[in-house]
């Protein structure tokens, strides 16, 4: 599992061979959650408040990016750190 960044004690992380739909994974303390990268929803987990609004912020500018990096991933070809 690739760590594509990591900032504020946060890590974002991407599989490969992950499960639709396109995703990260964020890893702070022993709190994880899954982003939605099209809109930036939360699928699944739990990270504090603030966390998930440092994620948002910094995921905003990057989408395009991190979208790349989903077809990076899903053909096992290694994703650019952002």
């Amino acid at each position: 599992m690739p760590t594509i960044a990591e900032f504020d004690g946060i890590k974002i992380l991407m599989y490969y061979q992950d499960h639709d739909p396109p995703h990260f994974h964020v890893e702070y303390g022993d709190c994880e959650a899954l982003i939605r990268v099209a809109d930036l929803a939360l699928i699944e987990g739990d990270v504090p408040g603030r966390v998930l609004r440092r994620v948002n912020e910094w995921a905003r500018t990057r989408q395009a990016d991190l979208a790349l990096n989903w077809v990076k991933c899903r053909s096992h070809v290694a994703p650019d750190r952002l």
